[in-house]
């Protein structure tokens, strides 16, 4: 008899607890696969210390195949779950496709950024949901403040060192108590011109800060905030976003260069392609983790909407607690089905909370006893050295050596603004030059460039529009430059240049076979006319992953250099797909062309290759006026 297959989507607290008590509790009786799109397991309440400089971003990265000896770890992002037919459609690092089959399935995906309907914060906030996130702002931060201190202009170096943080909970509490000490300590050895200091700014409609907290423990970080020199400002958020800064509800204008979107989290889009109930977009479960009417399938984290019987009628707040204390009950229910045990409801004890505001400072209510000064933030430490399940040693002595060495203060240039796409449905992963776009995933704002340019003159760091050699023209996919721009490079279709749309070794044609790409299809769907089938995409909000069986779309990796009168067709593009055997047809690829089509359809295509599609040409293109076409030897 085979062993059940346990398949558990998501390593954040709640999948990633499942699978270490899993592993424990079945003793090899059960094949268990993790599936997630990093291999390591993110500590979240220590993410803020990573953007401030104090750790390392390994130090708060636990290996999930040096700690889960016995699970079997699967890079890629679900895409489509199949509840009838068991099984689980993923997306790889790398564009491919997979099937995953199970017995029993968790669903512990976790949460994405919220995004609310306010103009220009998506395309100028960034989140702080994954390393990638953190790194970016890191780097940001410390440009704009060396930027301000060569500046002579008093208005740019004043807008320049103005952060911006929205949502006072605990996320943008913590970003803005370290956000403030980093930049003071650069400004200690490197002075600004204009004698000027950095300005942050946290702003939440909240009446006071982190509502969810006591009073008590409120009071205590708002204090150690104004010390620093934070402007809070409750009740008041942001209106507008623009290039130059920001409009508050208030009516007040704001000139700076970051936006650090705080305001909260929703559950991961993937759950909402299963059609099932929900509840404020979580997935209802049962005391027993476990979805009514599928015996098979179980849920826990951010995603799952666990009835709180401590008190009847409400949910578990979506907080790192709950999911790691999830994790360890959905485990015990998922082997009680197997025969392993007794299943047990999920019932919590609160024991308290801690925020750590940088340096000694820290505010804390263990086992319901108000804590503020040094003992809060040694009893905070010790917590987050216990919780952690791995690297303890290590942070700890990065907590040493930031206490006794100057904190380094340089910008790597690792993650630029167009790879941390605030509408992003996967913050743990960064968006890389030719990377596979998934169905439904977000790739950021139209008008950013892959290349990596941040010129840091306008929130989020992207540089300013109609500015020769800053950002390209909007609508062109993949943030291509625009059409003879100083800068944007030879204009499309010109010897040396870009190759021309439509053709072969250019972008890919417009409503091909073959699983192309569309242009301006968002998200980088593919056109509903095409001919193949596949799984259809669903979902809602934000950028949803696609739902049921989807339609699996992978990009080419990246224009190809026109390669003049060869006339050959290329290879075809891989699209492979579960469970499908053979390779989809694509247009060959070819020299880059912008005349009429050609007269003559020159030589045959080779032997297995598919034929050139009604607007590609595959040899030599002939003019009538006794001239070569643009791109001919």
């Amino acid at each position: 008899m085979s062993r059940p297959r346990i398949v558990i989507v998501g390593a954040g607290f709640a999948g990633y607890r499942t699978a270490r008590t899993l592993s424990r509790l079945t003793r090899h009786q059960a094949d268990i696969t993790l599936l997630n799109p990093t291999d390591y397991f993110l500590y979240l309440p220590l993410l803020p210390q990573v953007a401030a400089g104090i750790l390392e971003p390994r130090r708060v990265s636990v290996s999930l195949s040096g700690t889960l000896p016995h699970v079997r770890l699967v890079l890629g992002e679900a895409d489509g779950i199949d509840l009838d037919g068991h099984a689980v459609h993923y997306t790889g690092p790398e564009g491919e496709e997979g099937t995953l089959p199970f017995d029993r399935l968790v669903l512990a995906a976790g949460s994405v950024n919220k995004l609310l309907p306010i103009p220009g914060v998506a395309e100028h906030a960034h989140g702080f949901r994954g390393l990638p996130e953190a790194l970016y702002l890191r780097d940001h931060v410390t440009r704009q403040v060396e930027l301000a201190a060569a500046a002579d202009d008093r208005a740019e170096c004043a807008a320049r060192c103005t952060f911006v943080v929205v949502g006072a909970g605990y996320t943008g509490t913590e970003v803005a108590a370290h956000g403030a000490m980093y930049t003071d300590a650069q400004v200690r050895k490197h002075p600004m011109r204009t004698g000027m200091r950095p300005r942050w700014m946290l702003l939440d409609v909240a009446p006071r800060v982190m509502p969810e907290m006591d009073e008590r423990l409120s009071r205590t970080a708002e204090r150690v905030l104004r010390q620093r020199g934070v402007d809070v400002r409750m009740g008041t958020s942001v209106k507008e976003a623009t290039h130059d800064g920001v409009v508050l509800t208030d009516g007040s204008t704001v000139d700076t260069r970051t936006l650090v979107w705080c305001v909260g989290v929703r559950p991961d889009p993937l759950v909402e392609s299963l059609g099932l109930p929900m509840e404020r977009g979580r997935l209802l479960v049962d005391p027993h983790l476990q979805v009514p009417g599928r015996p098979e399938l179980f849920a826990c984290g951010d995603v799952a909407a666990v009835p709180d019987l401590n008190q009847p009628g409400q949910y578990t707040p979506m907080t790192a607690q709950h999911a790691w204390r999830h994790g360890k009950v959905c485990a015990q229910n998922v082997a009680a089905s197997l025969g392993i045990g007794e299943r047990r409801a999920y019932r919590h004890r609160d024991m308290g909370f801690v925020v750590d505001l940088g340096g000694a400072k820290a505010a804390a209510n263990p086992l319901g006893l108000p804590m503020s000064g040094p003992a809060a933030g040694a009893v905070t430490r010790g917590y987050h050295l216990a919780a952690m399940p791995g690297n303890r040693v290590r942070v700890a002595a990065d907590w040493l050596l930031d206490a006794v060495l100057p904190r380094q203060a340089v910008q790597l240039g690792l993650v630029r603004s167009w790879s941390v796409p605030l509408e992003s449905s996967s913050p743990e992963v960064a968006r890389v030059p030719g990377s596979p776009k998934r169905p439904g995933k977000a790739t950021g704002p139209a008008g950013q460039r892959p290349d990596g340019a941040d010129a840091g003159n306008h929130p989020g760091g992207e540089p300013a529009k109609g500015k020769p050699g800053a950002e390209p023209a909007k609508n062109q996919p993949g943030g291509e430059p625009a059409k003879n721009e100083p800068s944007g490079g030879p204009a499309k279709g010109q010897p040396g240049g870009e190759p021309a749309k439509n053709q072969p070794s250019g972008e890919p044609a417009k409503e091909q076979p073959g699983g192309e790409l569309a242009k301006n299809q968002p998200g980088g769907e593919p056109a509903g006319s095409r001919s193949h089938g596949g799984r259809a995409k669903g979902g809602q909000s934000g950028s949803p992953r696609a739902s049921g069986k989807p339609r699996r779309a992978v990009e080419a990796a990246g224009p190809r250099p026109a390669r003049g009168g060869s006339g050959k067709p290329g290879k075809e593009p891989r699209a492979s797909g579960a469970g499908s055997a053979g390779k989809r047809p694509t247009a060959p690829s070819g020299p880059s062309r912008s005349a009429a089509p050609p007269t003559d359809p020159g030589p045959e295509p080779p032997a297995n290759q598919p034929p050139p599609g009604p607007d590609i040409a595959p040899g030599p293109v002939k003019r009538t006026d006794g001239r070569a076409a643009e791109g001919d030897s």
